[in-house]
């Protein structure tokens, strides 16, 4: 299925070139404690104004739907031209999510102990997982099906995937789907009591790696079976059933879920161009994803972590890592440039080697495939497909 379009928001930038150019040239800034939560846990935020509601939708107000609405606006009217083109009952919407708007629920709960009173400006649709798609469904007045996916850190991979059943189905013929994560406390609490965060940067791969930073932002595709340069052509799930919180050690459902979407897109490993890593720099992913990774691709294939330049995004991850394949694979990406693989470049000696990208090799020959990687709790895998048909 066609990815159309494209609006993208987080720590990066908003706004596709803005995003893409901040990638390629390896920026990255140092994570520190957001100023509106309770948390001292460094987090990378999105640094742009976002969108206000409309008033009429305020029971929706939350920084977790105005980061999708950023996203939304920037191709809405691709979106609006698919509703009148085909009927807004033929338009769906499903959105990835997993922290929703807790955030507005942990200040009114703040406001609750002080006053003994919920604020009146709360409502619990704004930190309702449902609340993200059924907002963007009453914003555009869409008719067809629209749900929310939460599956933590797959979420929105998994949302892409669902997308596509509907449109293979025949029950959509255009689907907006992507999924957004805001910065939350609970989110930052509970990655540190996990002892998964990092204080300095994400250092993913290396034998210093000590955790993961904690990203925000969203990403929107309008997907149909009308033709564009760019689709989604190959997807692949595993379920590991092995931990909560831990990936299983050998990977072999990692390497089941990239071998599903090798497969669903009728490729073989040697013919990807670039490998979006999962690559949290958390202890036992980097292990796991380095196994599973070298042993289907070896070192041969370019690849690399984008958390230390967008964070770990949580539900919105999936999505917005897609739409950072998507952006390298678009015309947009004239150079055929590849983006580095920021860590410090002490290897893990207990891993197997992977093939990085450097500030040496970072022009390519003429992209056409990249695979992205989601990997959540719960061993929840999602590889995605994505290249020129």
């Amino acid at each position: 299925m066609f990815l159309n379009e494209l609006g993208i928001v987080c720590a990066l930038g908003e706004g596709k070139a803005c995003v893409l150019d901040a990638w390629l040239f390896g920026h990255c800034v140092q994570p520190t404690p957001v100023p509106w939560l309770d948390s001292k846990v460094p987090a990378l935020s999105v640094n742009a104004d976002l969108p206000h509601l409309p008033n009429s939708l305020k029971h929706y107000d939350c920084r977790n739907n105005r980061l999708l609405l950023a996203a939304l606006l920037q191709i809405e009217p691709a979106v609006r031209q698919s509703m009148k083109r085909y009927g807004a009952e033929r338009v769906g919407l499903v959105i990835g999510t997993s922290t929703s708007g807790i955030a507005e629920g942990e200040q009114a709960v703040g406001v609750l102990r002080a006053t003994g009173q919920m604020p009146s400006s709360y409502h619990y649709k704004q930190q309702e997982l449902g609340g993200a798609a059924e907002f963007l469904a009453c914003y555009l007045d869409i008719q067809g099906p629209a749900f929310t996916i939460s599956t933590t850190c797959s979420s929105s991979a998994n949302a892409l995937a669902s997308a596509r059943r509907l449109l293979r189905m025949g029950l959509c013929d255009a689907v907006l789907v992507g999924g957004g994560d805001a910065l939350c406390s609970t989110a930052l609490d509970g990655f540190s009591a996990l002892g998964a965060v990092t204080r300095t940067r994400c250092n993913p791969f290396s034998k210093n790696r000590d955790g993961t930073v904690i990203g925000e932002g969203a990403a929107l595709f309008l997907m149909s079976m009308e033709a564009s340069p760019v689709a989604l052509l190959g997807v692949g799930a595993s379920s590991d059933a092995y931990h909560i919180s831990a990936p299983r050690p050998d990977g072999t459902c990692a390497v089941a879920a990239m071998q599903a979407a090798l497969k669903d897109a009728g490729l073989t490993p040697g013919q990807v161009d670039y490998i979006n890593l999962h690559g949290t720099a958390t202890w036992q992913n980097d292990a796991m994803e380095s196994r599973a990774v070298g042993q289907l691709f070896g070192a041969g294939t370019p690849c690399g972590s984008s958390k230390p330049a967008t964070g770990h995004c949580l539900g919105a991850a999936g999505a917005i890592e897609a739409g950072l394949c998507w952006l390298i694979l678009s015309g947009l990406n004239r150079e055929n440039l590849l983006p580095p693989h920021l860590w410090d470049g002490e290897a893990d000696p207990a891993m197997a080697r992977l093939g990085f990208v450097t500030l040496e090799n970072l022009r390519a020959r003429p992209l056409q495939y990249c695979l992205s990687n989601s990997f959540a709790f719960g061993g929840n895998n999602v590889s995605l497909l994505i290249g020129h048909s």
